[in-house]
């Protein structure tokens, strides 16, 4: 199986840092293909920079998606999560969606903890619109933001710890998600010191990414071609594109 896996941060080291655990955790069962949006920001922390990647996000798809089986969008948040698959005619994952459903089974209720003080309204939201908003415990941040977690993940682990804790013990959360690309293989360096599961959403995206290529059954219904201005050439004829009912 060949899966797209979309970075539509513009960090190349975020995309290979998520591709080698991501290869790790697949082993044979699937081919990865990782790609970087090709324009915005270096690493998504706001609402302006998770608009722009939503587009970067249609872009990557337009640009390398021919012949995938599924697309792995593996960006915490899930820009563009909907707009990807109103595209394709294959599943779509996203990283933040397949990490609360699967909370949702390891827990009645559960937290999120990432990096950047912005992600916790915005998280909140995203988790309320997948209906879930009454198992959600807390959103918990920490100062760094992933793009600087990245960079030293190192000195982000005491503070990692201790807010996966805090939602545990203060908030009952019975699970904990670790949400961010550039987070990828923290939740193991955590767990000892914390009481409660720790779920890697780079892990969980992948495996769910997996799942949903084997499946047979796959239909989408099929958007009106639309007329464009000013996008890149292969995203504007993605969008024209009418198929057989």
């Amino acid at each position: 199986m060949r899966i797209l896996l979309i970075n539509p941060n513009t960090t190349q080291g975020v995309t290979d840092l998520v591709a080698s655990h991501v290869r790790a955790i697949a082993g044979d069962a699937a081919a990865f293909v990782p790609v970087t949006g090709r324009f915005g920001a270096r690493y998504i922390s706001s609402r302006a920079s998770a608009a722009i990647a939503g587009h970067a996000a249609l872009d990557a798809l337009a640009v390398h998606g021919d012949g995938c089986d599924a697309v792995y969008l593996a960006c915490f948040g899930d820009p563009g999560l909907l707009a990807l698959r109103e595209l394709v005619d294959v599943p779509v994952v996203g990283m933040a969606e397949a990490s609360c459903i699967a909370a949702c089974t390891r827990g009645r209720r559960f937290a999120i903890v990432t990096g950047g003080a912005l992600w916790q309204p915005m998280l909140t939201e995203f988790v309320a619109t997948l209906g879930l908003a009454d198992r959600l415990a807390a959103v918990r941040t920490i100062a760094p933001t992933g793009g600087e977690i990245a960079e030293n993940p190192d000195a982000a682990l005491v503070q990692l710890a201790a807010a996966c804790t805090t939602c545990a013990i203060d908030d009952g959360a019975e699970v904990v998600i670790l949400g961010g690309a550039a987070l990828a293989g923290l939740a193991a360096r955590i767990q000892h010191d914390v009481p409660v599961p720790v779920l890697c959403s780079v892990e969980v995206g992948t495996r769910a990414a997996i799942a949903a290529a084997n499946e047979t059954s796959f239909r989408r219904a099929d958007p009106p071609a639309l007329d464009s201005t000013g996008l890149g050439a292969e995203l504007a004829a993605l969008l024209r594109q009418t198929r057989e009912p």
